[in-house]
Order: structure tokens, then C-alpha cells, then sequence
């Protein structure tokens, strides 16, 4: 069964707090990023070894799996575009249709121990990414397809929502408490 695509432009909590998750932007500082991205995948091991991971809840909703593969994929592609704004100020993104990659790359028929290794994988990589931005080069910027404007600072903020929001999607307590 197919979900509808979510088509909200997220970049709002950048500024102001989500009120599903509880992720608050204010609470982001520099010399926590990388460490806040690695806990991030704590517990993802756990909630992929469930019995049900591949079950989606219901026809609107994920499975723990294919959340899983998504925030695998998040960290792949965030670190890639963190990538693109140290190497260039002002980097197009390419746009990433998150829907689109699920059903492209069956996420839920993967295996849930090679995800969750993946996802821890992706994870520190993306941290290490991160743990070596200087000073200098937190104003550098990047633009998505659809024309949000970020610097790596607010791109930090906007990483780690999806991060740790997708924790509650699938009922883990969030980390950056």
C-alpha cells in the first residue's frame, strides 16, 4: 500500500519548536551537533530486531523498518550535502524525493540487522562530518531544489529535527535530552 507523500516544508523548525516531537531549535549548539547526530542512532538496533519492524502500523504510516531506512538514508544524504557546502558556499542540492527513494529501493524488504547497521554506520560518518566543521565555516550556505536557504549552522538544526523526530515516529525516547 502506498502512503501519501509528504509534501510539508519542514525548514520551519529551524525556528521555532516542533510540537509533535518536542525538538526544540533553541537548544542546538555548535559544539553539540556531532555528538546529538550520533546518539541519534542509539536504540535503532533495538526497534529494528522487534518482531514487527517490517509492519506498518497502519495504510498511513511507516513500518519501523522503512523508518529506519529513511533515517539511514537522512544521514547519507545530509552528510553528503554538508559535503557540498564546505566544498562550495552556495551549493545546489539536488532535490531527494524521500517518497520516491522508499519505493525505489523497497525499504521494506530489507533486512532489518543490515539497516540498523547501515543506519549506525551512516550515522557516525555523518557526526565525523560534522565534529571537523571550523569555526569559519558555519555561515557557508547551500540551497535546496526548492529554494530554502541554510547555512551549515541551521542545516545542523534541520538535520537533527528529522533525526530525532523519527525516533517518536516509531515510539524510541528522543536523545537530546
Amino acid at each position: 500500500m502506498a502512503i501519501t507523500p509528504d509534501t510539508k516544508d519542514w525548514t520551519w523548525v529551524i525556528e521555532r519548536p516542533c510540537p509533535a516531537c518536542g525538538f526544540d531549535p533553541s537548544t542546538v549548539r555548535r559544539t553539540d551537533v556531532a555528538d546529538r547526530i550520533a546518539r541519534s542512532a542509539s536504540g535503532w538496533d533495538t526497534a529494528l530486531a522487534r518482531p514487527d519492524a517490517a509492519v506498518r502500523p497502519d495504510e498511513n504510516t511507516w513500518s519501523v523498518l522503512e523508518y529506519g531506512c529513511h533515517v539511514r538514508d537522512v544521514h547519507l544524504i545530509m552528510r553528503e550535502r554538508l559535503q557540498l557546502m564546505l566544498t562550495r558556499d552556495g551549493a545546489a542540492f539536488a532535490n531527494w524525493d524521500q517518497d520516491a527513494a522508499a519505493i525505489e529501493n523497497d525499504y521494506g524488504a530489507q533486512d532489518p540487522e543490515v539497516v540498523a547497521q547501515e543506519l549506525a554506520d551512516a550515522a557516525l560518518t555523518f557526526a565525523q562530518a560534522y565534529s571537523i566543521v571550523e569555526d569559519g565555516d558555519w555561515g557557508r550556505t547551500g540551497l535546496r531544489s526548492n529554494g530554502s536557504a541554510f547555512t551549515i549552522e541551521s542545516f545542523a538544526v534541520y538535520a537533527l529535527h528529522d533525526l530525532e523526530h523519527h525516533r517518536i515516529d516509531v515510539g524510541m525516547e528522543n536523545t537530546h535530552g
